[in-house]
Order: structure tokens, then sequence, then C-alpha cells
């Protein structure tokens, strides 16, 4: 029998025993292997009726009474319960609205204001940010206006450094939870300590996690957290990001946008601030309503399914796929960048091209957009990052065992036809 045959077998058996496979008729899907839920989730089935119900009955009809009759007006905060327990979370402390980068400014800067409120300024204050030196760069960018608004130092660190870089300056830590190059997942409930140990407060990006493995931010302890929905929770193309805020410091969070809908009397038009109790602090204007009640259809999905099961399946699908690899691409075509212990790897897995292969570019960097490419038109959906890292990014709720041996196999057969 041959390997291909022996691998296709075992994903059928895989396939046949695993739970969440009855998931994937909760999405619209084609025959096509679709590996960039990391990027892009698939578009779960509920949500097209349910937004032509909001344009046609709740705005069409319905219009300025759909604020009230049609909840519109409390969405923020009912989404956010929707996505608490996906985080580990309880109730009350997540609020959806705004972008992931509007979010993480919102967060550094407050978690550096409620350091000065802690500990002080001038002599002896904490005067410094640490940011992921690998994070995603729109991070980078917003971290670094954060610290010059608030008058402190951005110091770039890797994860791994965070514990010896941690010090009396250190107000505020900014992380992401997975990298979103390599798939590393990073050590959130140890790094989280150490930096509450410090006396510092912590800022976690979870863009590349939440949907796709537990996160616990309540067992952990995380003060600020943020992450998109249009990843591993499939709310759709821009679809609205969220803010968690630990109960307990929600009423030391002082926004740096505070706008009318995060107002105690928001339709009072008081002229002086006055912010709301709880997690609501986060909101800032009118709530994109069209995506946002996209997003809460989409989350319909996870009815029923507990997040265990999901990275159970996440690892597993991972596992199987660096199998098929190895076994499928010749030796030295490709180098895995993701971790393999499973503690450390999150739900994607990037491949590094080898500067051997024939689609080099001159100076000898693979291109692996080159690469992507023609796996696309092959019908195996990931995405890259330049110069030579192809990315694949597994979605439990719709990826299978079968999908998972076929685009590593029309990997192999893309790789051989570039020699």
């Amino acid at each position: 029998m041959s390997e291909i045959t022996q691998l296709t077998l075992e994903a059928e058996e895989l396939d046949a025993a695993d739970e969440l496979s009855k998931l994937r008729e909760r999405f619209v899907l084609d025959d096509a292997v679709y590996l960039d839920g990391n990027s892009l989730g698939a578009l779960p089935a509920s949500v097209p009726d349910r937004v032509d119900d909001v344009v046609r009955r709740q705005w069409g009809s319905l219009r300025i009474r759909s604020w009230d009759e049609s909840g519109w007006w409390t969405a923020p905060e009912r989404i956010g319960d929707r996505i608490a327990p996906l985080v580990g979370a309880a109730a009350g402390q997540i609020v959806v609205g705004d972008s992931t980068s509007v979010n993480v400014f919102k967060a550094v800067v407050a978690a550096v204001r409620m350091s000065e409120d802690e500990h002080g300024e001038g002599r002896g204050g904490r005067d410094e940010i640490l940011v992921d030196a690998t994070t995603f760069p729109t991070d980078g960018y917003i971290a670094e206006s954060a610290a010059r608004m608030t008058g402190r130092t951005l110091r770039p660190v890797t994860p791994a450094e965070v514990p010896d870089a941690l010090s009396s300056r250190t107000a505020a830590v900014l992380l992401n939870h997975v990298d979103y190059r390599t798939g590393r997942l990073h050590d959130l409930p140890g790094l989280t300590a150490a930096i509450h140990e410090a006396g510092a407060y912590a800022v976690w990006d979870l863009c590349h996690s939440a949907g796709a493995l537990p996160v616990g931010l309540d067992e952990h302890g995380v003060d600020l957290a943020v992450g998109c929905t249009y990843k591993y929770l499939n709310g759709g193309p821009g679809s609205p990001a969220y803010l968690y805020v630990r109960r307990d410091l929600q009423p030391r969070f002082d926004s740096p946008l505070p706008g009318w809908n995060s107002h105690v009397e928001p339709f009072g038009m008081d002229p002086a601030y006055e912010p709301v109790a709880g997690a609501r602090r986060g909101r800032v204007g009118t709530p994109d309503i069209l995506s946002m009640l996209a997003l809460e259809a989409a989350l319909e999905v996870w009815e029923g399914v507990s997040i265990e099961s999901v990275r159970a399946k996440s690892l597993a699908l991972t596992d199987f796929f660096l199998k098929c690899v190895t076994s499928y691409v010749p030796e030295g075509r490709v180098e895995s960048l993701t971790p393999t212990p499973h503690p450390e790897r999150g739900s994607q897995v990037a491949l590094r091209c080898s500067p051997t292969l024939g689609f080099a570019r001159a100076g000898g960097a693979p291109n692996a957009a080159e690469v992507m490419k023609h796996l696309i038109t092959e019908g195996v959906i990931g995405d890259f990052r330049h110069p030579d890292v192809l990315r694949f990014g597994f979605t439990p709720l719709y990826i299978g065992f079968a999908d998972v041996e076929r685009a590593a196999r029309v990997l192999a057969q893309t790789l051989e036809s570039f020699d």
C-alpha cells in the first residue's frame, strides 16, 4: 500500500471519529480547502438571512424604532457576553465595537493611566511601556503613539525576554497571545503573573487565539485584552473588534476616547463627561449595527460547542498536517516555523520555503507569493508573509482531516512543479 493511500485512509478514519465534523454544514463552503480562516473566517450559513432582516425589516420598516425594539442600543454588551465564554470571561466584561487598533489604543493608554493612579508620576514613576517586538505591525505603531502621548518610553522585547525586561519602571506590557507569523502560542498565564509581580498591567491581543483555543482571561487575572472577530470567530470582513476590561478594574478604566455612548447619560448631551459604569466605558460612538448584528448571527455557530473540544481538534489537525507534509514534501523543501510542542502551538502552521527552490527571487529569497498563487489555483487556499513564509490556518469548526491530507499533497505537487 502506498504512503498516500495510508494517509488518505487515516484521514477518513479521523473524520469518521470527529465529533465536530457536523459543524461544517453551518458554513457556506465549496470544494476548496479553506486554510485562511486565520485571516478571514468562512461565512456562517445563518448570516445572510439575518443581515437581510436587519436591512429590510429593522432598518427598512422599523427605522429609528430599532434602537429600542430590535435591541440595537444594547448590542455591544449583548454580543460581548456571547464572546465572553470563548475567551474565558464572565459576562459584563466585554464590549464590542471599533477596530482592534482602536481598542489597542484604548487599552494601552488606560493601562498607563491606571499605573499613574497606582504608582504616581515623577520620581520613581513608571515611565516605560513594553511591547512585543514580534507583534503585528499595527500594534507596534499604536503602542509607539500611546507612549508618545503619555510621555513614556517604548521598549520592544520578545515575549521570552519580558520577565527579565520587567522592572519598577514598567507601566504596561502589550503582548500577542499567538504570533501571527509563526503560530507560536505564548505563555499567557506565566507572563501575566510576571507582569503583575512587577506591578505592571498586562494587555493581551487575542486576534489569533480567540475561537481557536482556551484563553482563560478571568482565570489568569488578565487586566485588559482586545481581539478581532473576523478570524476564528467568523464575523465577516471588517467585523467589529472587542475590548475586555477585568471587572475590578472597570471603575478605574479611563478611556482616552470618551464618547457619548460611554457617558452615564448619553442622551443628556451634557458638555461635561461622566463615564458610565462597567465595560460600557469602552464604547465611543454610534455602533456599526450592520456588521455588529452579522457578527451576532455568526456567533450562533458556537451554540453547544466547547472551546476545549475545538482546541483538541486544532492540535490534531495541525499534527496531521505536519505529518502529511513530512511524508509528501521532499526533505529540505520547506521548514516548519511553528513549534511542535502542543503548549507552544496556536491553530496555524507556518512553513518557510527553502532558498534552493527554483522560483527564488534575485538574491536567493524564495517567493512564497508564487507558491501560494499556485496552491490557490489548485483549490488549497492559504496565505503568505513576505518573503518566504506560507501560512495555513486550521479552523476546527469546518476543516476536516481529508482537507488536511489534500492540502499537504497539493503542496508537494506544487513545489515539485517549480523544479
